[in-house]
């Protein structure tokens, strides 16, 4: 089977950002399958050039169409950019021959569209993953407001829903909302993350070292720095700490909104306030590893409780314990693992709240990490959900073929 997939947001494991397809791809062409991946050569995360091409691994082919490179200065230059992507990753996957299947996958949406007509002129099938509810969130969080734009993402959204051959969506939450629009419930392959990547057991005292870190209780902070992270309510929160200084916030990554924390915290004189680089995905471990806590955090929109955030797995992986600032569908994974505590999003007492009870008894914390590893294998490690896609896709082909 080959398998084309179009994904502008696309990282490698030498890249920072969510790589879960990467990860998928990979178990796919262990199996034997053929993958050819379509991406930006714009990091999604940090709006740079990508890093180095990876090296070659035979079955998998990683193709980067020319694409417009502002998409972090406004909400104008994103669409641009999302414009160019879909246009350019077209016109090179008109190239890419012998294809089985074409797997779109949102946001942005609009490549959801190239992967719909290519599948059609190759006469492949369709996959379309839902990762992110667009336009709605778009809409929620106020970066979409024209209702003409809003209409018209709308109708594209169902048009897509409506002629994939098989949906698919990575939370529990996104179900009732893709299925009203499409019609027909959709196929659940949630997040998750590889056990193998990540030792509960490591101290990361290399890390600690290299960051001035020593003696700290570190909660870490990993990814995106957006509009959606809500990440002015963690600085509140180390305000609320500074009486404790033993206890430092780290946020490790890159976004659209990192110069104004970091002119922020500066401003309020936040010392318990470490913000570093973003790192590529196979050197996160080692950044987990220092970690006593992870810290996930959205704005308190309602939209938002349907997510399944990749960064709340890879804490769980590490053997790591939440201070979750998320309600929804993931507040029901941490506590049905016992593995951290919720704090009421956009209140930066609760999480101050949460992380001096996780610090003031950092055997509890452990256990409540390993749990949440122990839970983690059990049900959301990558290399089973990788399973499951491979069986949906060849399920796919079956129903073409009519057996």
């Amino acid at each position: 089977m080959h398998i084309l997939l179009i994904h502008q947001a696309f990282a490698a494991l030498h890249e920072p950002g969510g790589t879960r397809h990467h990860e998928l791809a990979r178990h796919l062409v262990g199996q034997g399958h053929r993958v050819t991946i379509i991406a930006s050569p714009v990091s999604y995360l940090t709006g740079g050039a990508e890093a180095a091409p990876a090296a070659p691994e035979p079955g998998l082919t990683i193709l980067r169409a020319a694409t417009y490179r502002a998409h972090h200065k406004s909400f104008v230059h994103r669409v641009l950019a999302f414009l160019s992507f879909m246009l350019s990753s077209f016109l090179l996957g008109l190239q890419v021959k012998e294809v089985d299947v074409v797997w779109g996958t949102s946001p942005p949406i609009f490549q959801g569209l190239t992967a719909w007509l290519l599948a059609r002129l190759k006469r492949a099938r369709f996959l379309f993953e839902v990762r992110d509810l667009w336009p709605a969130f778009a809409v929620a969080v106020g970066v979409l407001r024209n209702p003409l734009l809003i209409r018209a993402s709308e109708g594209l959204e169902r048009f897509l829903y409506r002629r994939a051959d098989q949906l698919l969506v990575n939370s529990p939450g996104f179900i009732p909302h893709v299925q009203a629009r499409a019609g027909r419930a959709p196929a659940l392959l949630p997040n998750g993350a590889d056990t193998r990547m990540f030792d509960p057991a490591a101290d990361g005292a290399a890390f600690r070292a290299a960051h001035n870190l020593h003696g700290k209780f570190i909660a870490l902070y990993a990814g995106a720095h957006g509009l959606s992270n809500d990440l002015g309510v963690v600085l509140e929160a180390a305000a609320i700490l500074a009486d404790q200084p033993d206890i430092a916030l780290v946020l490790l990554g890159d976004g659209k909104e990192k110069p104004a924390l970091i002119a922020e915290a500066a401003r309020r004189g936040l010392t318990n306030v470490h913000f570093l680089p973003p790192v590529a995905k196979d050197e996160m471990p080692t950044a987990l590893a220092a970690a006593d806590c992870g810290i996930a955090i959205l704005k308190p929109i309602e939209l938002y409780k349907t997510t399944y955030p990749n960064k709340v797995f890879d804490y769980m992986a590490a053997g790591r314990p939440l201070a979750l600032a998320i309600d929804g569908v993931s507040r029901v994974v941490v506590e049905a693992a016992g593995c951290g505590l919720f704090a009421q999003p956009g209140d930066p007492a609760a999480l101050a709240a949460a992380l001096r009870t996780l610090a003031a008894d950092p055997a509890a914390a452990r256990r409540m990490g390993l749990a949440g590893r122990a839970y983690l294998e059990q049900h959301f490690d990558r290399q089973a959900l990788a399973g499951q896609l491979e069986g949906l896709l060849q399920g796919m082909l079956r129903i073409q073929a009519g057996k």
